[in-house]
């Protein structure tokens, strides 16, 4: 069983940075997709970036050059960089995982940006909140 812990989370204004992390338990960190999605009221859960067990990363458009999605196996911590934050960035964001290496129900390229399908992701942590305000 893989069990996710998110940290973070905070209100700040636009333009300013947070940091977000994910504490990974379980013996398969090491070969697991892991990921970011966030979620605002009435809406579907947006994925934001992925890294695979090989370290590969892929962004959503909407964060492209502004978010960075990195691993430390070390520590067993995923975490997410966002940088220059918007209003709409404001969102309950989570940390999810899947059992697999390499990530599955992505689809885009990366230059013009990526989709996820949150169906694909089999363990999800309880969320951290980001509220950006301008």
């Amino acid at each position: 069983q893989v069990q996710l812990v998110e940290s973070g989370g905070g209100s700040v204004q636009a333009g300013e940075s947070l940091r977000l992390s994910c504490v990974v338990n379980g013996d398969t960190y090491r070969g697991l997709c892991i990921g970011w999605f966030r979620q605002v009221p009435g809406k579907g859960r947006e994925g934001v970036a992925t890294i695979d067990s090989d370290g590969t990363d892929t962004y959503a458009d909407s964060v492209m050059g502004r978010f960075t999605i990195s691993r430390d196996s070390a520590k067993n911590t995923l975490y997410l960089q966002m940088n220059i934050l918007k209003p709409e960035d404001t969102a309950m964001y989570y940390c999810a995982a899947q059992d697999a290496q390499l990530c599955g129900g992505v689809s885009g390229t990366r230059e013009g940006g990526y989709d996820y399908n949150p169906a694909d992701f089999h363990y999800w942590g309880q969320g951290t909140q980001v509220s950006v305000s301008s």
